[in-house]
């Protein structure tokens, strides 16, 4: 093992243990064996490392989702969006160190530019692999439909998550949230349908 992958496997230990704030360059050092200098030498910086490491493990924890969500062949998109957050609830306890991680990283960003650049290109990377699950379950969706829905997934999940670590016992379950998204959903798009209505009807000549 080289010490670029030497470094990411002791960062993702840290992350795990010791968690984002609290991980200093000293403890990667320590955690992968290697030297000072070659944090620099591969990532510039002890946050790049850090972000680098999360990465890995937010494309392995989409990886697990995935393949959940699509366990079924023949399930519909409802099916499969059901799937996924009864996967991600169900593995909350398991990350709960990386979540924990990714909320002390979140707090550096207004201070740390660099910083803030990585996470929101982590941020547009699982955009684009969300959408493109919502495109393979769908269908044929425009990228711009895909990308909206993808965002609006990406946001419950990070309500949901944040509701989780404060309080597990109240949050939302699973079951709870496809109750509100399926009220929701045909609630919305009927009270479209009549506006445009009314409006098509306000603005018709007489």
């Amino acid at each position: 093992m080289g010490h670029r992958e030497a470094l990411l496997d002791g960062a993702r230990r840290c992350l795990l243990e010791r968690g984002y704030a609290r991980t200093t360059a000293r403890d990667l050092v320590a955690a992968s064996g290697t030297n000072l200098a070659s944090i620099g030498y591969h990532f510039g910086s002890k946050e790049a490392l850090l972000n680098g490491a999360m990465q890995q493990c937010f494309d392995e924890y989409i990886q697990q989702i995935t393949e959940i969500a699509f366990a079924d062949p023949g399930a519909t998109p409802l099916q499969r969006v059901r799937a996924s957050w009864v996967a991600l609830v169900s593995t909350f306890e398991q990350h709960r160190p990386l979540m924990v991680a990714f909320i002390e990283a979140l707090a550096q960003t207004e201070r740390v530019p660099a910083l803030r650049t990585q996470l929101a290109d982590c941020y547009e990377r699982l955009r684009l692999t969300v959408a493109e699950m919502i495109r393979a379950s769908v269908g044929d969706l425009p990228d711009s439909v895909a990308r909206q829905a993808a965002s609006f997934l990406i946001a419950v999940y990070d309500g949901l998550s944040v509701q989780w670590l404060l309080d597990p016992q109240r949050a939302p379950a699973a079951d709870e949230l496809m109750a509100a998204l399926e009220v929701a959903l045909p609630a919305a798009v009927t009270a479209e349908h009549v506006g445009s209505s009314s409006s098509a009807a306000t603005s018709a000549p007489r």
